[in-house]
């Protein structure tokens, strides 16, 4: 129930950011938004940090590490806050439930993790979904579809750093440098059409900036107390949900392709999922078959 419990924060969460973004679209500048983002959490992160007393958190050895995932994390960023405002909700949420597929793409490059059999067919499945949901050649295949294709890759470009960053550095170190390097990038893109934000659009960008940690913190808490494959089906629901916030408040058409679509990602996830647990008693044995 626990998990459940988590889980529902971490899709309502999402949602009410990606709300947030929309409502931000066209009248907030983007990176002013992501300069927002950054500077709230990096107040909600720095506070937490003092309050545990662990302010050898606020030291690392990896500074251009740090710097090298939050550069690709916040170019992820920027592509899927653009993308929240020129396609539908649930085709943004979709396309980026590719980010585990690039994933394994890198990791295999970067990190020399092998590609089995079971991760080819994740792939294969992955790219399968994409190609459903963008229709390559008809009218609906666009600029703002590769705009949000290519923030997943910058995410999973980030998630493959964190990983390498997770053996020498705790998550909450990772959490405050991400947000104290994209603070100064969010705000140098911005000054050039920097507008004073009015008293609605500062709640806006509060939610923003409060459900960004939120949606981590919950993803992360749910990561503890249940499979990760049970976290990757639950976390499929924000996918109809947020279908269900575009259809009630913006009117948005609701996409059967597109559903199509996401599921086989889910499936290529899912086998991804228990490829890594089929894995973990041949690491336990020291890798012998």
């Amino acid at each position: 129930m626990g998990v459940v419990l988590w889980m529902m924060g971490a899709l309502f969460s999402f949602c009410l950011m990606a709300v947030g973004a929309r409502e931000l679209s066209g009248e907030i500048d983007t990176f002013q938004t992501l300069f927002f983002r950054s500077l709230i959490g990096l107040i909600f992160i720095t506070l937490i940090i003092y309050s545990t007393g662990r302010v050898a958190l606020f030291s690392t050895r990896r500074g251009a590490l740090h710097i090298g995932r939050n550069l690709f994390h916040f170019g992820g960023q920027y592509g899927w806050f653009t993308g929240i405002g020129l396609l539908p909700l649930a085709e943004v949420f979709a396309l980026e439930f590719t980010v585990p597929i690039w994933t394994l793409l890198f990791a295999a490059l970067f990190l020399k993790e092998g590609l089995t059999a079971k991760k080819i067919l994740a792939i294969l499945f992955g790219i399968a979904g994409v190609l459903v949901i963008v229709r390559p050649g008809s009218e609906i295949f666009d600029l703002a579809s590769l705009i949000v294709i290519a923030a997943a890759i910058c995410y999973s470009v980030a998630h493959v750093s964190t990983k390498a960053l997770s053996n020498t550095d705790h998550p909450l170190t990772v959490l405050f440098y991400m947000c104290l390097v994209q603070l100064p990038v969010g705000l140098l893109l911005s000054l050039s059409s920097w507008r004073l934000p009015d008293p609605l659009q500062w709640l806006w960008l509060l939610l923003v900036g409060i459900t960004a940690l939120t949606a981590h913190y919950c993803i992360t808490r749910a990561m503890q107390l249940s499979e990760a494959g049970i976290v990757v089906t639950l976390d499929f629901l924000r996918l109809p949900l947020i279908a269900v916030v575009g259809v009630l408040f913006y009117h948005e058409a609701f996409d059967v392709a597109l559903m199509l679509g996401a599921g086989l990602m889910l499936l290529g996830n899912l086998l991804n999922v228990y490829q890594q647990k089929a894995d973990a008693p041949r690491i336990l044995r020291g890798g012998q078959d």
